[in-house]
């Protein structure tokens, strides 16, 4: 994803090697994160970008992206909450993440708990929900 200003500054990548004349932002592939955004960020790093900014967690890039740094890896439900952001290069996707909800045993009846696990599993249904009417699921 990129803002406006970035794209209207330095142009919309038409096709992945296009990324060579940009600045890609991104979390460190050494760091600790979801191995769908490693491979992705792999596959963009074979095109010689030339160009690269590492942080190492999502709000890191997001801010990069926001201060139009240049094209970050994002996830993209990020959208719901900065409409204003570019999808570049729709095509080129990561696989998608499971999610798990993991805690001891005896919390098994915990309410906090079970509201934190409502809650999730509505914002995921909901998101969905929200990319089927678009046509994006």
């Amino acid at each position: 994803y990129a803002s406006p200003a970035y794209l209207k500054n330095s142009g919309t990548p038409q096709k992945i090697e296009d990324m060579s004349e940009h600045r890609l932002i991104c979390q460190n592939t050494d760091s600790d994160q979801v191995s769908a955004g490693t491979q992705l960020i792999h596959q963009l790093l074979l095109n010689d970008v030339r160009s690269l900014l590492t942080v190492n967690n999502y709000f890191g890039v997001l801010q990069g992206v926001l201060h139009n740094l240049g094209i970050g890896v994002l996830p993209d439900y990020l959208l719901q909450d900065f409409p204003e952001l570019v999808q570049v290069l729709p095509d080129i996707e990561s696989a998608d993440v499971p999610v798990f909800l993991a805690y001891p045993e005896e919390l098994r009846q915990s309410k906090r708990v079970a509201a934190f696990r409502d809650f999730v599993q509505e914002e995921i249904i909901m998101y969905r929900k929200q990319l089927r009417e678009k046509g994006n699921l």
